[in-house]
């Protein structure tokens, strides 16, 4: 019989994590792991607004350390423990040198900037706040159950990785970056 994507056992407002624990779809775990594929999801379509092989590269990286999070808290940790995610110390390590050689070549930031202005910059931001949101909801759930610290500072790196990442793409495009101005400074 082939593999089915409706199971029809969620209709009641319910999914199974690994291990076949029964939990509501509202649970933090499901809502944790649920924003990870949503980040990942949204990094799938920056990916294709991006032409720059090196960065669509390191994207597409990105997007499997990405699931092996979303498999891991997606997993029972009173079933099974012991699960350890695929994300290392060299995962956050290599989104620390990332950011480092895209600021390298970036103007000194001395503004607060508003995203937009090009489509990739734009996405870029969306992924940034979604990361922020998936990093804040880990850390909600880690206080209710462990959560290895490397998730943290992956989601963390990486939220800060899109920032740079979006500046960068501006920057490559020849986009003059939005500047945030104060109400009582914007000139009529």
């Amino acid at each position: 019989m082939p593999f089915r994507i409706y199971t029809k056992t969620g209709d009641a407002g319910e999914t199974a994590l690994f291990g076949g624990r029964r939990v509501p779809k509202s649970h933090l775990r499901v809502d944790a792991y649920g924003t990870v594929d949503e980040l990942n999801a949204f990094i799938g379509l920056l990916y294709d607004a991006v032409e720059d092989h090196a960065v669509r590269k390191f994207l597409h990286e990105v997007q499997h350390r990405l699931f092996s999070i979303g498999a891991y808290l997606a997993t029972d940790p009173e079933q099974t423990s012991d699960i350890s995610p695929d994300i290392f110390p060299a995962d956050v390590q290599a989104l620390e040198a990332g950011m480092d050689q895209m600021d390298a070549t970036l103007p000194v930031l001395s503004n607060f900037i508003l995203p937009g202005g090009h489509p990739p910059v734009s996405l870029s931001h969306v992924c940034r706040t979604v990361c922020r949101r998936a990093e804040r909801l880990v850390v909600a759930l880690q206080q209710q159950d462990p959560v290895e610290p490397v998730i943290l500072q992956y989601l963390n790196r990486l939220s800060d990785y899109f920032f740079i990442l979006a500046r960068f793409l501006g920057h490559q495009a020849g986009i003059p970056e939005h500047i945030w101005t104060p109400r009582n400074q914007q000139k009529g």
